[in-house]
This record gives C-alpha cells, sequence and structure tokens, in this order.
C-alpha cells in the first residue's frame, strides 16, 4: 500500500507561482511513475503531467506545457509539481498519484492517490 499526501496549495494571482509536493510513503518510491491531475468544479478529473520511475521521462498536457514542470527526489520519496505563470483556468483540486512502472495519462491506470490539495488562481 503506498499513501501519497499532498501539500503547497493555495491562493495566488494570476501570474503568480505554486510549487505542489507529494509525499509517499512506500521505500520503493523508485518504481512507480507519478502524475498529477487535477479536477475543477463541474469538470472531470484531467491529466496534468506526468514523470517517470527513474525520473528521465516527462509529459506534460499542452493546456500546462511551458509553464508547470514535474520533478522528483527518489531518495526522499517526495515529487513535486512546479507551477508557474499561473491562471485562472488553472483552478483546481490537484491530485498527486502513483502507477507502478506504468507510463500513461489515464487515471484509471493509477492505482494510488492523494486527497487533494486546492490551487486558486484569482483574477
Amino acid at each position: 500500500q503506498v499513501q501519497l499526501v499532498e501539500s503547497g496549495g493555495g491562493l495566488v494571482i494570476t501570474g503568480g507561482s505554486l510549487r505542489l509536493s507529494c509525499a509517499a510513503s512506500t521505500r520503493t518510491f523508485s518504481v512507480y511513475t507519478m502524475g498529477w491531475f487535477r479536477q475543477a468544479p463541474g469538470k472531470e478529473r484531467e491529466f496534468v503531467a506526468y514523470i517517470s520511475w527513474s525520473g528521465g521521462s516527462t509529459y506534460y498536457a499542452d493546456s500546462v506545457k511551458g509553464r508547470f514542470s514535474i520533478s522528483r527526489d527518489n531518495a526522499k520519496t517526495t515529487g513535486y509539481l512546479q507551477m508557474n505563470s499561473l491562471k485562472p483556468e488553472d483552478t483546481a483540486v490537484y491530485y498527486c498519484a502513483a502507477a507502478r512502472m506504468t507510463l500513461d495519462t489515464k487515471s484509471n491506470l493509477y492505482s494510488y492517490w492523494g486527497q487533494g490539495t486546492q490551487v486558486t488562481v484569482s483574477s
């Protein structure tokens, strides 16, 4: 069982930055792809970014490409999502998720999920 705990959400103005963290409870963190997803009110959960278990491969949704950066520190069993140039449409609950050695954007392939952290971007 892998427990994931997100932190770092908050309220920022348009153009601001936030860094989300995702702390994992497993010693085998390095075999899991880490993904970030988000869900805005009244909308379906959508993929944001993933990073492979080694950190060697990353992939982003078009809507965040060039503004968000995903990274991980396997020694600290923690993943990160650096969000820059935030826009009001980035407002959502952000979730981190883990999938064992799978690179995919589909949420149903991720076995473990955090509780989510709210990000609100005011205009």
